[in-house]
């Protein structure tokens, strides 16, 4: 872009009805329809945990009881949470918000922050934005919100203006104008208590959080009383922190395939390729796994995920694909793949990854570790095609 540019270019990505979605995504015959995930949903007791929009058209809403939520919306699909599923989706979310940005900041299982900063300056902000909308409604199944703002705050409650599948850009300056007339509860970070007591001070919208002073809040609401007055004036000094969400624990790939694939030997060459890029990540980070989880996305869009337990951590892409291989062997029914991906899970420190060796293949392994650590710096600094280990590398 022709124009300096010092500021920040943050994105909130919030995935719309996060829990309906996925297990729209296992059940593609839920299309459309009014679900709610609801714990107990046998019980009259039952609360529902979240609702697809469909449901929401009906007042169907979070925390209602299954009884209610049913009269409201007699047609209503419940079912009840499956969490290994949706931790599944995450991981392969933030894998492909990561391919846009390293500075990546996990906020919750369904949403997160992106510092886009450098990409804004080479002119791709807006374009970005819409591209990894559709990149994660077509490839992964989850419809998505984005926020784009010059901080953390304006940036998530950008993505809330337009639900769903909204891309809403909200500049500082536009606060007073877009921010200021909403209810003071609608402002992210007041819960229900601080709101009643911000009312009790006839503090009743953003507007009038904005123009009371900084001083008086803080006397009243201690440190956080100075961070609701900075916000309500569209001003956040946080910066987008990878580690911040220490239990987002996993790291992977996927790719969605150009023609849906049949052949096995073609399949094994995807997940080769895949396992390698695998690697890279976890040398890249540090880390390693004794958990690979395999997804298998038919042209019908039914998904399985599967994953194997090792008694050792995983250091090397071939480790990975044998491990990847068996689950494929065990697991595919040999119906045409549409989307492979490949997660190691619960990932951990390389130092603790020595610890858990066994005894016997201890000097193998760490030896293995180090060859591979220095082929991932390597493809970091002069990418991924540098190194081809071994001669099965098919061009």
């Amino acid at each position: 872009m022709g124009r300096q540019w010092k500021g920040k270019v943050i994105f909130h990505v919030d995935i719309n009805s996060f829990y309906a979605s996925v297990e729209r995504i296992h059940d593609p015959s839920l299309a459309g329809k009014p679900l709610a995930i609801a714990g107990n949903p046998k019980e009259r007791k039952g609360i529902v945990v979240t609702a697809s929009y469909e449901a929401r058209a009906y007042g169907v809403k979070t925390t209602m009881p299954v009884w209610e939520a049913k009269r409201k919306c007699p047609g209503l699909i419940i079912r009840p949470p499956d969490f290994d599923k949706y931790r599944a989706s995450s991981a392969e979310m933030f894998h492909l918000l990561e391919e846009y940005t390293e500075l990546v900041e996990p906020v919750s299982i369904d949403e997160g922050y992106l510092d886009m900063t450098i990409p804004f300056k080479e002119g791709k902000t807006v374009q970005n934005a819409y591209e990894l909308q559709n990149r994660m409604n077509r490839e992964l199944g989850l419809p998505c919100s984005i926020g784009i703002a010059p901080n953390k705050f304006l940036a998530k409650m950008a993505s809330d203006m337009k639900k769903p599948l909204g891309v809403t850009v909200l500049r500082k300056r536009e606060v007073p104008q877009k921010l200021w007339s909403l209810p003071v509860e609608e402002m992210h970070g007041i819960g229900h208590k601080t709101a009643v007591k911000l009312k009790e001070w006839n503090i009743f919208t953003i507007g009038d959080l904005a123009v009371c002073s900084a001083s008086s809040l803080k006397g009243r609401f201690g440190v956080k009383g100075k961070k609701l007055s900075e916000r309500a004036n569209g001003i956040d000094y946080r910066r987008v922190d990878p580690e911040a969400a220490k239990e987002v624990k996993s790291v992977g790939n996927s790719t969605t395939l150009s023609t849906d694939v049949q052949d096995k030997e073609e399949l094994m060459n995807v997940i080769q390729t895949l396992s390698e890029k695998v690697e890279i990540r976890l040398k890249r980070k540090g880390v390693s796994s004794a958990n690979i989880q395999l997804m298998i996305r038919y042209s019908d869009r039914q998904t399985i995920t599967r994953s194997r337990k090792l008694p050792n951590p995983l250091f090397t892409a071939a480790e990975i694909k044998r491990q990847a291989a068996e689950l494929l062997n065990k697991h595919w029914n040999g119906k045409p793949v549409r989307l492979i991906g490949l997660t190691a899970l619960n990932v951990i420190p390389h130092s603790e990854a020595y610890k858990q060796l066994d005894l016997f293949s201890y000097k193998k392994d760490v030896k293995e570790a180090e060859l591979s650590h220095s082929i991932a710096k390597l493809t970091n600094k002069y990418g991924d095609n540098i190194i081809s280990k071994g001669s099965s590398h098919k061009k």
